[in-house]
């Protein structure tokens, strides 16, 4: 899955990792975690260069992860340094206190972005 991967964000070795797990899914647990959480997230996420690059994790149609923009209307845009996507993903500040102190900026759904913690974990 290397065609996620981006050069210079740590998020894109997590989101990878994530893509990596999905694929190894059966299609029966795929089924139940796009039956669970069925949304698009779509992830721009800033490095310290202050590049961005965008990942979908679609989890309504395909149970997916790719880069780029989401191919149908994501449910919620989450905005976030490349930083604030590696402490979410290692659990070191959970999405709440990230948007509290503005860590995490949201787009769309905000209700539907507390289910990326589960997905992260």
């Amino acid at each position: 899955m290397s065609d996620i991967k981006v050069e210079g964000f740590k998020a894109s070795e997590i989101l990878a990792a994530l893509a990596q797990v999905f694929d190894s899914y059966s299609e029966e647990e795929k089924k139940s975690q796009i039956k669970k959480t069925n949304g698009i997230f779509e992830m721009r996420v800033k490095n310290a260069e202050g590049k961005e690059a965008v990942w979908t994790i679609d989890l309504k149609s395909t149970g997916s992860v790719y880069k780029g923009a989401p191919k149908q209307k994501a449910n919620v845009t989450l905005i976030m340094s490349d930083d604030t996507f590696q402490q979410l993903a290692e659990g070191k500040i959970d999405g709440q206190k990230a948007f509290m102190t503005g860590k995490l900026k949201t787009k769309g759904n905000m209700m539907f972005a507390t289910k990326l913690d589960g997905i992260l974990k």
